[in-house]
């Protein structure tokens, strides 16, 4: 079963390669960019969804090659708990960059549905959309249980839900299986019927992950991969080893394709940027100690009375953020993508202050000498 999907993913939107992007200006790697609509204090998820909205206009502008949003639930300081709904907002407000998810979490949602809701997505904007799915629930046991209506944990059978959503993408179940009569609409099945002129392009599938699990997976069934860097840097060196050592080509990749989460800041001054990424680690503090909330103010974040356990923690996050000047964000991407070999560089940027985070968009694209279509 695992083979047939790689044989049978044939990528999508009429590009010569749906997957591949070229590095911009002086950048060592791909740079594109992951949003989570944070929600700040103070603020409203309308307030989120807007910058994110401005956020994908700006990483257009900016030469961006592409912007993901990711799934979670039940996290008061994250709006972006439906990313399709999210995607074809911006799929309106934008022309080029391509818009995809960070990723669906694929045990939450039946494979039917998210054929469905992807197809919907790329007839509204050919050759844009990507695929990424995610294997873990994106919150907490009870909100999954919830999710699932009570299915059982679906993780275990991931590998099964998606060759069953690759089947409903293709529209190409054998004529004995039980679903040889179902088709995800739109789809290429409107390209079979009389009068049909559908493409049968669809969007590429990517296998997301924060561990071995899916870096194996994905190179088995030569897919490309996107490892969540900028929350579980310590398996990232080892995750992508394994994907490359047991990478097989398939019609999708005839070499292993690696993107990076990375959670990276640029201010005018490094005061200015650890301020911000103090708010995103203070955050980060309590959703680990079950108080999640919404993104706190950087005078908050600032005057907050840290103990020793969450000083760790804030400690820990830091270390993995990129973050400090334009020049000093510069370095610390180049030598990230120098240490792991990754083909393409995923920015995050989460803190209160929507302007702070734009703005970082901004001074990272003029350090990298990226075009600006403005």
């Amino acid at each position: 079963m695992a083979n047939s999907v790689a044989e049978r993913h044939s990528g999508g939107g009429g590009e010569a390669d749906p997957v591949r992007g070229k590095p911009q200006g002086t950048a060592p790697a791909v740079l594109s960019v992951l949003d989570l609509a944070v929600v700040g204090s103070g603020l409203t998820a309308t307030d989120a969804l807007r910058t994110t909205a401005r956020l994908a206009r700006t990483a257009e502008r900016r030469g961006y090659h592409r912007m993901w949003v990711a799934e979670h639930h039940s996290m008061p300081g994250v709006a972006s708990s439906s990313p399709a709904v999210i995607l074809s907002h911006l799929a309106a407000l934008t022309e080029r960059i391509r818009l995809g998810s960070g990723g669906v979490m694929l045990p939450n949602h039946a494979p039917l549905v998210i054929a469905e809701q992807f197809g919907t997505l790329q007839a509204l904007a050919p050759g844009r959309i990507d695929l990424g799915l995610g294997r873990a629930p994106g919150t907490d046991p009870a909100t999954a249980a919830a999710l699932r209506r009570g299915r059982a944990d679906g993780a275990d059978e991931f590998p099964q839900q998606l060759a069953e959503l690759v089947r409903f993408l293709d529209d190409d179940f054998p004529a004995d299986h039980p679903y040889s009569r179902i088709h995800a609409v739109p789809g290429p099945v409107q390209g079979t019927v009389p009068g049909g002129t559908q493409s049968p392009a669809r969007p590429p599938v990517w296998l997301l992950g924060s561990s071995g699990f899916s870096a194996e997976l994905a190179g088995r069934l030569g897919l490309p991969f996107a490892f969540a860097h900028h929350f579980s840097a310590e398996n990232t060196l080892p995750a992508l080893d394994l994907y490359r050592r047991v990478f097989r080509p398939s019609e999708v990749l005839s070499e292993p394709y690696a993107l990076i989460g990375v959670s990276a800041l640029a201010a005018e001054d490094e005061r200015q940027a650890h301020r911000q990424v103090l708010t995103g680690a203070l955050s980060m503090v309590r959703l680990r100690t079950g108080r999640p909330g919404l993104v706190p103010t950087p005078e908050e974040a600032e005057t907050h009375p840290y103990s020793p356990v969450e000083r760790q923690i804030v400690d820990g996050w830091l270390a993995n953020v990129v973050y400090g000047t334009p020049d000093a964000v510069r370095e610390g991407l180049n030598e990230l993508a120098k240490r792991t070999g990754a083909d393409e560089l995923m920015i995050t940027a989460n803190a209160h202050s929507p302007e702070a985070r734009l703005r970082s968009y901004e001074l990272i694209a003029d350090a990298y000498g990226l075009p600006n279509a403005a």
